[in-house]
C-alpha cells in the first residue's frame, strides 16, 4: 500500500472547498490521509474523534459532496483519483469491494453513485442518503448549483426538462444570429410536430433553429416551401 497522498489544486482551491470553515477543511485532508489506495476511509468516526473536528464538519463534507457514504459507515473520498495516481507496483486494491461496486468515475474521473444507487430526491438534483441534521433547508438549497455540477452527467441529462420558447424567444433568438427565419412559421412548424424532432422530444430549439437557417433557401422566406412541407422530404433536426 502506497504511504504518500497527494493533493490537486484543482479540488482544494475551489470556492466550494474554500469556503468551507477550516475545521472541515482540516477533516478532509485528515480523511484523505487515512484512506486506502483507491480512497475509502474504514474509520471516519474515530478519524472524528481525534481530530476533534465536530459533526457538523462531517455533515458538511457529505452535504457539498467532497465524501459518499455508506451504510456500512465506510466512506469514500470523491474526487480521489482526482487527487492520487498510485503506481502499479505500489497499489493495493481496497477491501471494500461491495461499496465500490455502487460507484463509477464520471468525465472528470471523480467518484459517483451509480444509478441504480439508493439516493433521496430533491427537486432536481439526488443528494447523497444522510441525515442532515442541524443543517437547515435554507443551507442545504444554497449548495443546490455546485451539487448538481457535481452530479453524474447521466443524472444530469435526465433531469434536463425542455421548455416549449414563445415566439418572441424565437424572434430575439434569430434577430441575435441575424438570420432570415420566420420565428412565427418555425413556431407553427414544431407546434404542429408537437416539439418533436423525427420521433424524438425536442431538446434544444435553439440547436434547431440553426439547423432551419442552415436549410433554409436562399431566399430567406423563413417559411418551408409547400412541397417540402407536405412531404416526407422536408425535415427539420429530424
Amino acid at each position: 500500500m502506497a504511504e504518500r497522498r497527494m493533493f490537486s489544486k484543482v479540488i482544494t482551491d475551489t470556492d466550494a472547498f474554500l469556503e468551507m470553515p477550516l475545521s472541515t477543511q482540516a477533516l478532509y485532508f485528515h480523511l484523505a490521509m487515512h484512506a486506502d489506495d483507491e480512497g475509502f476511509v474504514s474509520s471516519p468516526k474515530r478519524i472524528l474523534r481525534e481530530t476533534k473536528a465536530s459533526e457538523d464538519d462531517f455533515k458538511l463534507l457529505i452535504v457539498k459532496r467532497f465524501i459518499l457514504t455508506f451504510d456500512s459507515g465506510i466512506i469514500v473520498i470523491k474526487h480521489w483519483k482526482i487527487h492520487n495516481l498510485i503506481q502499479k507496483d505500489r497499489f493495493k486494491e481496497t477491501t471494500y469491494l461491495e461499496e465500490k461496486a455502487t460507484l463509477t468515475l464520471d468525465r472528470k474521473n471523480a467518484y459517483v453513485e451509480r444509478l441504480e444507487t439508493k439516493c433521496i430526491q430533491s427537486g432536481n438534483e439526488a443528494l447523497p442518503q444522510v441525515r442532515l441534521g442541524e443543517f437547515s433547508e435554507e443551507e442545504v438549497s444554497a449548495d443546490k448549483g455546485r451539487l448538481e455540477e457535481d452530479a453524474p452527467q447521466s443524472v444530469a441529462a435526465s433531469n434536463t426538462r425542455f421548455k416549449k420558447p414563445t415566439i418572441e424567444e424565437i424572434a430575439a433568438y434569430c434577430a441575435e444570429r441575424k438570420n432570415n427565419v420566420d420565428p412565427q412559421a418555425f413556431f407553427d412548424f414544431y407546434e404542429s410536430k408537437g416539439w418533436r424532432v423525427g420521433n424524438q422530444p425536442m431538446k434544444d430549439w435553439k440547436a434547431c433553429v440553426r439547423t432551419w437557417e442552415r436549410r433554409e433557401k436562399p431566399n430567406g422566406s423563413g417559411k418551408p416551401t409547400a412541397g417540402r412541407a407536405n412531404g416526407d422530404k422536408y425535415k427539420r433536426e429530424d
